[in-house]
């Protein structure tokens, strides 16, 4: 058995000894930096030196080369790269250079050199390649260049030329990256040589590797990207981060980003909502199903920034705040600052949302369509010419199923409980908003005639006329007509049987346009100039018409009731410059101005004005921001702001700062704070069943302060290969909010009546501490997110400090994506604790001195009690439909909300009867499907 063993070694070694390789004979020597594939930096070998190398390029390509040379020899620098990763080389006695893991490998490589046809030819081969790409490697004789050099370039969609904003640009396993403007454009400073490969990233598109060479890096790049498709097979990718439907940016504080085209995946009420989409990620209140806009971070609605190529939308919701006014189909980007943001916005004290419009397809026309059971969507985008593109989309809802199923919790109630005894109430809960009470007897016929429906348009033609310019004209206007109006047939007996007509209109919407100039004047300048018009308008016609006999017999019409109107203009003009100033250094820097007009009217009968205001504002500033790459680890940005506001004759001065410190690869620590003021804000009105009774007013100083607040912001990230751990905690200090109260004061009988305003101030915090976990790759996708916070006021005339009507201590949420196929199916699961509110307690009757009988109400301390939990949980499945080549045609969606038909209470509403308080809760939707169907047609 020994001899066996010992024969057995022997013939091994001999064999092995038979092979082996010879010394590689070479004086070449290589310097200069690179960062670069292994198999491409055997081309580079290939070509720089008299040498053979022949490789598997599928083995090879998966391993990197980041490394400095300074005239280092061929064989050392070969043996250092194999030994990092594992491999060997082999040197055939003709000098040629075999890269293998086994010895077997040699072999193997040989045969297919053979197979190719290539002997000595020149240079180097990989195995599998094509005569035709030997012949390239061989004909190359440029060596890399090592001097560093800047390169500018575009990033577009591949299938249709939209430029891609806000995608990260990366040079691959260095600190040198950037993000694209809003047209697409990005520098790069310093790129030490053109062997690097650029990384480049966009939330819903695959990601994607360019690789630089001694050609394209002299003139302008343009990547593009695939939308990511959910049907193709799943590849496995290192070293990249995955994109999903929401993406945060570890190097950036408080931003959230979404990929509208993916936003189908997700259940829905009825519309692919952008607005709403960004509820399902921490710090953002989820349980306001009445409301698109967003409470962010203890914020309000209007203490958002919500821009729409460039211009500000004062009015973010269409069907009483249920469905967002942005058509998912014209949207691009959406990029939400929770915080912290930059010294670029201003105007608003929570949050900036803003919102790029597509340009239009400029490589061929698409047309597309939604139809769902609240709406029908149509969408054109088409290539002008060979520089000009336009897109148009209009959507309309109709009263289906699901519109009438909305619109009607306006006109009913839950159960009801009495304070002072348990008994249902039934008197004026059911009726409409101005109208609908008993009174009349059981004859009197009610008839509602209904004719609700809300549109939104967008509309945008961009002209490039050359590589350095581009020109936009965008165009949105959406709007709502709500008719809850009805007609009350009195009985025979009354009135000679006549109709009592009682109206209750409002329209509300926005209005808004920019002309848009971008403009590359080199490699380190680019400029956004911008003319804009918004226009806000919201009107209410809340009155009722009878018609009555005077004592002669004739016909006399009398209208009673409240008309409300209130229009906001706004022209504005700014300019933003970006200065690349060198790798490290990064300048931002703008000027802008805007005139504001504000009116308020509210008269009562048609004929007597009750409040008549007309307020203009002229806002002038400017800005300056430094983005700093300190080190490869650390980055800041620094601004400041100035704002001239001439209600106050006062500049305000905004400082902002944010930092990013990568403690390793995967674990980033942030922090940003700054100050921010607000001289436009909306007032709420506490009378939900009215629809929009909101209005906007212009601070003056005096009974409206202009609010402030100050942020900090601290937390950190950890990624992992497939996860993302998120936390950032903050606190706000808030400063001159403004509380609005109406009181009519005289006698009615009279006719003497006046209403009075009275506008409260006070100051406040919020704070709190967000949780994300988020699963980036798989099959299996999505985050689970926990919010605990805190949102008081303190307000003087209220007794010192309260909950906010926004308070939200606790919210939980889930979001779950499983893709199979060309399927789809989504979960999400939300849970928050009751908000606060103030109620009346009980209500007592009095004589005054001419012993009228009086009721008044005992009042709760403000904001002392809360709703119930609320919680619900949505599903949707979605199938793709696909060709054969790839490209996706549209898609049919089915969702469920609120499955197990949870009744989360909206609001309470009191009626006193018989000397007591009847409280009735209206509740949000309970068990809603919904289906939709998309198609595209190219």
């Amino acid at each position: 058995m020994r001899i066996f063993l010992l024969l057995l070694v022997l013939t091994a070694t001999t064999g092995y000894t038979a092979m082996a390789q010879r010394p590689l004979v070479t004086e070449a020597k290589i310097s200069g930096f690179y960062t670069l594939s292994l198999d491409k930096m055997m081309d580079t070998l290939n070509a720089k030196c008299p040498v053979h190398i022949v490789y598997d390029r599928d083995m090879l390509s998966q391993y990197d080369v980041v490394d400095h040379f300074n005239d280092e020899n061929l064989k050392d620098l070969l043996a250092a790269v194999c030994k990092k990763n594992g491999l060997r080389y082999w040197v055939d006695a003709d000098q040629t250079i075999y890269i293998i893991r086994i010895p077997e490998d040699v072999n193997r490589l040989k045969k297919n050199k053979a197979a190719i046809g290539l002997k000595d030819e020149g240079r180097g081969v990989h195995v599998g390649q094509t005569v035709n790409s030997v012949k390239d490697v061989v004909e190359r004789k440029t060596p890399a260049r090592q001097i560093p050099f800047n390169i500018t370039g575009r990033v577009i969609d591949r299938s249709s030329g939209e430029s891609l904003p806000s995608a990260h640009v990366q040079l691959r396993h260095l600190n040198i990256s950037t993000s694209t403007n809003a047209d697409g454009y990005f520098t790069l400073i310093n790129v030490p040589a053109d062997t690097c490969r650029l990384d480049i990233n966009f939330s819903g598109y695959q990601q994607d590797t360019y690789y630089l060479n001694a050609e394209n890096i002299k003139k302008e790049i343009v990547i593009g990207l695939f939308p990511a498709v959910r049907a193709l097979n799943e590849v496995v990718i290192t070293d990249k981060r995955a994109e999903g439907l929401m993406s945060t940016n570890k190097r950036r504080v408080s931003v959230l980003q979404i990929s509208p085209s993916k936003l189908e995946e997700l259940p829905n009420i009825g519309e692919k909502d952008i607005l709403r989409s960004f509820q399902l990620m921490p710090g953002i209140s989820a349980s306001n199903e009445s409301s698109s806009g967003a409470y962010v971070r203890g914020g309000t609605p209007d203490q958002n920034l919500v821009l729409f190529d460039g211009f500000t939308v004062y009015q973010v919701d269409h069907l009483y705040g249920f469905f967002s006014a942005f058509n998912s189909n014209a949207v691009k980007d959406v990029t939400m600052y929770k915080g912290g943001f930059s010294a670029k916005y201003g105007g608003r004290l929570s949050s900036v949302t803003d919102i790029v419009g597509k340009e239009g397809n400029s490589k061929e026309t698409n047309i597309a369509g939604d139809l769902s059971l609240l709406s029908a969507n149509v969408f054109v985008e088409k290539p002008i010419n060979d520089k000009s593109t336009l897109l148009l989309a209009y959507r309309r809802s109709y009263q289906g199923p699901l519109y009438d199923k909305i619109f009607n919790k306006f006109n009913s109630s839950s159960a009801t409980t009495a304070a002072g005894g348990n008994r249902p109430a039934n008197a004026g809960t059911g009726g409409p908003p101005g109208g609908g009470g008993g009174g009349f007897g059981g004859n009197a016929a009610s008839v509602s005639t209904p004719a609700s429906y809300f549109y939104d348009l967008n509309a945008k033609y961009t002209y490039a006329p050359d590589d350095q310019n581009r020109f936009s004209w965008s165009i949105y206007q959406g709007n709502d007509n709500l008719d809850n109006s009805r007609t009350l047939t009195l009985p025979a007996a009354i009135n000679s049987g006549r109709d009592i007509s009682m109206s209750d209109k409002t329209t509300y919407g926005n209005l808004g346009s920019s002309l848009k100039w971008s403009s590359r004047w080199n490699s380190k300048l680019y400029s956004n100039t911008l003319l804009s018009y918004s226009t806000y308008h919201s009107d209410r016609d809340n009155s009722t018409k009878l018609t009555v006999q005077d004592d002669d017999g004739n016909d006399q019409e009398i209208s009673t009731g409240t008309f409300e109107k209130n229009n906001l203009k706004d022209f504005s003009l700014k300019s933003d410059w970006e200065y690349q100033l060198g790798g490290q250094f990064k300048a931002l820097f703008g000027a802008f101005g805007s005139r504001q007009n504000v009116s308020y009217e509210s008269s009562q009968n048609d004929t007597s004005k009750l409040i008549d205001q007309h307020t203009k504002a002229l806002i002038l500033g400017g800005y300056g921001e430094l983005e700093a790459d300190l080190t490869t680890q650390l980055q800041v940005k620094a601004g400041l702001r100035e704002t001239w506001y001439d209600q106050t004759r006062k500049t305000y001065l905004e400082p902002r700062f944010s930092a990013t410190y990568a403690v390793t690869d995967k674990f980033t620590l942030k922090a940003s704070t700054g100050k921010f003021y607000q001289f436009t804000n909306r007032v709420l009105r506490e009378d939900i069943l009215s629809g929009s009774r909101d209005f906007w007013v212009l601070s003056n100083g005096d009974a409206i302060p202009v609010s402030a607040a100050v942020h900090y912001i601290g937390g950190f990230s950890y990624e992992t290969g497939q996860f993302l751990f998120d936390v950032e905690s903050y606190y706000k200090k808030l400063d001159n909010l403004s509380e609005y109260a109406q009181r009519l004061t005289g006698n009615r009988r009279g006719g003497t009546v006046s209403l009075e305003e009275h506008f409260y101030n006070g100051s406040g915090y919020a704070k709190g501490i967000e949780l994300m976990l988020q699963k980036t790759r798989g099959r299996y996708t999505g985050w689970i997110s926990y919010t605990l916070a805190e949102a008081t006021n303190n307000f003087a005339a209220y007794g010192g400090e309260f909950a906010a009507s926004q308070d939200t201590r606790h919210e939980f949420k889930t979001v779950n994506l499983y893709h199979y196929g060309k399927w789809t199916f989504s979960a999400t699961w939300i849970f928050a604790t009751g908000k606060p509110y103030t109620a009346p307690l009980t209500s007592y009757t009095i004589d005054d001195y001419t012993g009228t009988a009086k009721t008044f109400l005992t009042i709760s301390d403000k904001n002392a009690l809360r709703m119930p939990a609320y919680h619900r949980l949505d599903a949707s499945i979605t199938y793709d439909l696909i060709k054969v080549d790839s490209r996706k045609t549209g898609s049919i969606g089915f969702s469920l909300f609120n499955i197990y038909n949870r009744a989360n209470v909206w609001y309470k509403q009191y009626n006193v009867v018989n000397n007591q308080v009847v409280t009735s809760n209206v509740n949000y939707l309970g068990l809603t499907p919904n289906l939709t169907l998309s198609l595209r047609w190219k």
